[in-house]
């Protein structure tokens, strides 16, 4: 199961966060109580293991800013987390190889996620980055072909009846493992990823469909950026 820990402002829970067992760690530059700036971000994973996959989170920005602020930042992966196209996704990839488009639970865009040029997506509520949760039902109309991270309203009590009914490649999670905006809480940090993986996605797994058992391999992200 791959954790991402999005929302990090400080080295302390970033350092935390990866001692846990994170995957990805999270740095958000669109306008949020957890935004920060790239030179805060580059000071940060400087100090972090490089097989920790370090992704910029961005939302409706141009795609020549999202390459900037990451070639600044000194990220890895993007997440773009606003509206947009697929045309947008496939400018930003010419030099980010590691791209995450989010959608919204039971939009049109998520039932044709597979219009965009990746292969994983981030599902998130109407209202991304709030927490808020949704029908995790509506995550069956994406496209059996994508990857799907699940994320929105997620926290250490609800992430393992959350993977059982989604089965989903992925988690993240922000705010629910927070003690306060942009500052994580350890105890729920640990839990959160502790519980996250001790769902037999395996088991669930061989319930669905061919094209899904990809999703129990082990995550190396290095092979998909190269």
């Amino acid at each position: 199961m791959f954790v991402k820990i999005c929302g990090i402002t400080n080295e302390q829970d970033a350092l935390l966060a990866v001692a846990l067992g994170a995957d990805a760690l999270g740095f958000v530059f669109a306008p949020s109580p957890r935004q920060v700036a790239a030179q805060r971000v580059r000071e940060i994973v400087r100090r972090l293991p490089q097989d920790i996959l370090t992704i910029g989170v961005f939302r409706d920005e141009h795609p020549q800013r999202v390459i900037e602020t990451m070639r600044e930042a000194g990220l890895v992966g993007v997440q773009l987390h606003g509206h947009e196209s697929a045309r947008t996704v496939a400018e930003v990839m010419v030099d980010i190889k590691w791209v995450i488009k989010s959608v919204v639970a039971g939009s049109v865009e998520a039932r044709h996620a597979d219009d965009f040029p990746i292969g994983i997506v981030i599902v998130d509520s109407a209202t991304p980055g709030t927490g808020t949760g949704y029908d995790f039902d509506l995550v069956n109309e994406i496209p059996e072909t994508m990857r799907v991270i699940l994320s929105g309203g997620l926290t250490p009590e609800n992430v393992v009846q959350a993977v059982r009914t989604v089965v989903p490649w992925g988690v993240d999670v922000s705010s629910g493992v927070e003690k306060s905006p942009g500052y994580k809480d350890p105890i729920k940090m640990k839990h959160f990823i502790t519980n996250a993986r001790s769902v037999q996605t395996d088991e669930l797994l061989e319930e669905r469909s061919e094209n899904s058992s990809k999703n129990s391999e082990p995550y190396n992200w290095q092979d998909e950026a190269r």
